[in-house]
C-alpha cells in the first residue's frame, strides 16, 4: 500500500489541484477516492486524473513558473489511491484535506469514513469555499484538530490559501496547517469562521455589481472588463484594499459612500461603523499616520514607490496584451 504524509480525499478539479500544488513543491501526496467503484470505472478515473495533472504541471512549465525537472519528477510525487486502499492511506497521513462535492451529504458520509481511519493526531481540512468550518467539525471525531482550508482556482497556480479555523480548534492545529501550506509554497492568510472568509465576501460583491451596471445599462460587459484589466485591477493587486483605503484617505471613502448611498442605494453602499469612527477620531490613512493601518512616515515613501513599480509590471503586461490582441 503507497501512503503520503499529506492526503486529499474527494479526486475533483479541487483535490487533484491540491494534488498538483504539493507535488510541485517537492512533496509526495495522496489523492484518495471514498467512492466504491468497479474495476474499470476505477482505471477510468485513474486515467481521467492523470491526464488533468499532467495538464497543470505541462501549463506551469508553459507559463515559465516552474523548470522542466521539477515537471518530470511532480507527476511521480502523487499516488492515486482507491476506496480499498483508502483506509490504510488514511492511518499514514498527517495532514488530509476534503475536497469531496459542496453538499453536506457528501461531506458527512466523506468526513464519517475519514474519521474512522486517520489518527487522532491527523489535521483534517475542508475546502469548503460556502460551509464553515464551525458547521462541519461535528462531523469527525476530535474535532480541535479540524479547520477549514480555503484554496482559490487553479490551486496549483494561485498562491492564497484562506484558512478559517473553528472556536474549538487547537491553536497547535492551526499553527501546524499554517507551516504546511507554506512549506508547499501558498500564502496563507486567517480570517474567523464567518459565511464568505474573505475573497469569496469581497468578489460576490464585485460581481454582483458588474451583473447590475450591465442589467441597468450603465456600461457594456466589455466596457466594465476593460475598466477592471486597466484600472480597478492593477491597482488593488499592486496595493491591497486597506492600504488603498488608507493611502487615498478614509476621508475620500467616507464621502463617496454618502454620496452613493444618497443616489444608489442607502443599505448596499453605506459605509460601516469603522469608517464612520475613524472620521470622528481624524484618523484618515496615510495622511494623519493612523487608518486601518498605522504609518510610520519613513516608511511610507518607500512602500508607495514599490507599490507603483509592482502596478507598472501589472500594466505593462496587460497593455502589451491588449496591444497584440488589436493588431
Amino acid at each position: 500500500m503507497n501512503g503520503a504524509p499529506i492526503a486529499a480525499f474527494g479526486t475533483g478539479r479541487m483535490g487533484r489541484g491540491i494534488a498538483a500544488a504539493h507535488a510541485l513543491a517537492g512533496q509526495d501526496f495522496a489523492l484518495i477516492d471514498l467512492r466504491p467503484r468497479t474495476a474499470q470505472a476505477w482505471q477510468r478515473l485513474q486515467d481521467q486524473a492523470r491526464a488533468e495533472l499532467q495538464g497543470m504541471f505541462d501549463t506551469m512549465l508553459s507559463l515559465g513558473c516552474i523548470d522542466p525537472t521539477a515537471a518530470q519528477a511532480a507527476p511521480g510525487r502523487v499516488t492515486l489511491v482507491g476506496r480499498d486502499d483508502a483506509p490504510a492511506a488514511l492511518a499514514s497521513a498527517c495532514l488530509l484535506f476534503e475536497a469531496v462535492p459542496e453538499t453536506l451529504d457528501a461531506k458527512r458520509e466523506a468526513l464519517e469514513f475519514v474519521g474512522r481511519h486517520t489518527a487522532t493526531g491527523a489535521i483534517v481540512a475542508s475546502t469548503s469555499s460556502t460551509m464553515l468550518a464551525g458547521e462541519l467539525s461535528a462531523l469527525i471525531p476530535h474535532p480541535e484538530r479540524f479547520l477549514n482550508t480555503h484554496w482559490l482556482n487553479p490551486a496549483y497556480l494561485i498562491p492564497l490559501v484562506e484558512v478559517a479555523p473553528h472556536a474549538g480548534t487547537s491553536a497547535c492545529v492551526l499553527e501546524r496547517a499554517l507551516a504546511a501550506l507554506k512549506t508547499a509554497r501558498k500564502i496563507p492568510v486567517v480570517c474567523n469562521d464567518r459565511p464568505g472568509y474573505i475573497v469569496p465576501r469581497l468578489q460576490t460583491l464585485v460581481m454582483n455589481e458588474a451583473a447590475r451596471m450591465i442589467e441597468e445599462g450603465t456600461a457594456t460587459a466589455a466596457d466594465i472588463d476593460q475598466a477592471i484589466r486597466y484600472g480597478f485591477g492593477p491597482r488593488y493587486a499592486a496595493m491591497g484594499v486597506a492600504e488603498f483605503i488608507d493611502f487615498g484617505g478614509l476621508d475620500i471613502l467616507y464621502h463617496a459612500s454618502r454620496y452613493l448611498s444618497a443616489h444608489l442605494d442607502p443599505v448596499r453602499y453605506a459605509a460601516p461603523r469603522i469608517i464612520e469612527e475613524k472620521m470622528q477620531a481624524g484618523e484618515l490613512g496615510v495622511k494623519t499616520g493612523q487608518g486601518l493601518y498605522t504609518w510610520e512616515a519613513g516608511k511610507v515613501q518607500r512602500f508607495q514607490q514599490d507599490a507603483l513599480a509592482r502596478m507598472a509590471r501589472i500594466l505593462a503586461l496587460n497593455t502589451q496584451e491588449h496591444a497584440a490582441q488589436r493588431k
